[in-house]
């Protein structure tokens, strides 16, 4: 006869097995969500480097264009105005809220390891 305590630990282990895997599996996407929103910080501090030092350039382009040492600055300056009053006024639209949150869940979230599964099953 089969000793029911030691089919009660087999499955104890076997549980304990499981949860450990799920946990392990759990870390492993924590990590990666961590890793990617920390990328995603310093590929956004970096472009605003870029974007900076872009704007300079082209500040003291019109600046030494137009021969006036301000009105490149102003230039710039209205330009960004303008970039802001139409994002201000694009900021209800349901095609670039979608389009903004499918991009970050796409880069946050996104699963290299399901998606390889994906292509290798399809």
């Amino acid at each position: 006869m089969v000793n029911i305590s030691e089919i009660s630990q087999t499955i104890r282990r076997l549980v304990e097995t499981r949860v450990n895997l799920i946990k392990e599996e759990i870390q492993d996407q924590v990590m990666g969500v961590v890793t990617r929103v920390l990328l995603l910080v310093i590929i956004g501090g970096l472009m605003l480097l870029v974007l900076l030092f872009f704007s300079l350039a082209l500040a003291f382009f019109l600046s030494s264009l137009l021969e006036s040492a301000y009105i490149g600055f102003l230039l710039v300056g209205l330009i960004y105005l303008l970039l802001v009053a139409g994002l201000y006024w694009l900021r209800y639209s349901p095609s670039l809220r979608r389009e903004i949150q499918g991009g970050m869940s796409n880069f946050i979230f996104d699963n290299p390891k399901k998606k390889k599964e994906d292509e290798e099953g399809a």
